[in-house]
């Protein structure tokens, strides 16, 4: 059965033991966040574990939405280790502090390696951060999921904790300017019940993307919308593309950047 608390679990956080860089950016985010005016709403931080390792799934509307996730599991004062693009690891600039949070690179010819690094860090009792939509919703409705999420859920034996928030696609997201000053932004972030691991992991998969599903229509109940905002999903009144049409910007895009690399591979040879 999967554990509160895993053997050799890396327990820094429930001991008091604190990590100096990541909280410096804690901190410094915190910062950020208050100069731009942002009014989080979290709920349901209690289901965020004390110890031992599980797999933390997020929403992902905005190139913010990582470091409000964050937030709900200060409460147990943990950290989160999120997977992410090894593009960013490669920078002179973020690849340092991505390195020092001990985040997990993802290259994408190589997946098989960044699967494994983020199965050990689950079995260490780490929390392992992943967007199972893989990119970013423009329809801000959940996309279908990728299934690494509960296939390193049921193979570190670890709960999968779904993390939902709302309101940080108004700050910045996909083909939409930066709105990074002072603009009272409210951002609802939600917490759902640990949901256990088990076989198979299509299933998994689909009772995790319904339980997001359930949990964002929630939030978007108490969230005040202005109709015809480009923030707005289309379902509610807003200019945003439906899911379907999101779907299909999503796969001329795809398409672009193979074409694009097939012309350079061509160029170079």
């Amino acid at each position: 059965m999967w554990p509160h608390s895993a053997p050799g679990a890396v327990c820094d956080y429930a001991s008091g033991i604190v990590e100096p860089v990541y909280r410096s950016i804690i901190g410094l985010a915190r910062t950020v966040f208050f100069v731009e005016g942002l009014k989080f709403t979290v709920s349901g931080d209690e289901h965020i574990p004390a110890t031992g390792g599980a797999v933390i799934a997020v929403n992902h509307t905005g190139y913010m939405d990582f470091t409000y996730a964050g937030l709900p599991v200060r409460t147990p004062k943990r950290y989160i280790r999120f997977m992410a693009k090894k593009e960013v690891f490669d920078s002179k600039v973020s690849g340092p502090i991505m390195r020092a949070l001990k985040h997990i690179p993802v290259d994408r010819t190589a997946g098989a390696d960044s699967y494994k690094a983020a199965v050990e860090y689950l079995r260490r009792g780490e929390l392992v951060g992943v967007y199972p939509e893989a990119t970013i919703s423009r329809s801000f409705e959940i996309k279908e999921f990728k299934s690494g999420a509960a296939r390193m859920a049921i193979e570190a034996d670890v709960p999968i904790i779904p993390i939902v928030i709302w309101g940080a696609q108004r700050v910045w997201t996909k083909g939409f300017p930066k709105r990074l000053g002072r603009t009272n932004t409210p951002i609802s972030i939600a917490v759902g019940a640990p949901i256990p691991p088990r076989e198979p992991a299509a299933e998994l998969t689909a009772e995790l993307r319904t339980t997001m599903q359930s949990m964002l229509a929630e939030l978007q109940k108490g969230y005040a919308h202005e109709p015809g905002a480009y923030w707005v999903p289309a379902r509610l009144g807003g200019s945003a593309p439906t899911l379907e049409e999101a779907d299909a910007l999503d796969a001329a895009e795809a398409a672009e950047r193979a074409a694009a690399k097939a012309r350079k591979a061509e160029g170079d040879q």
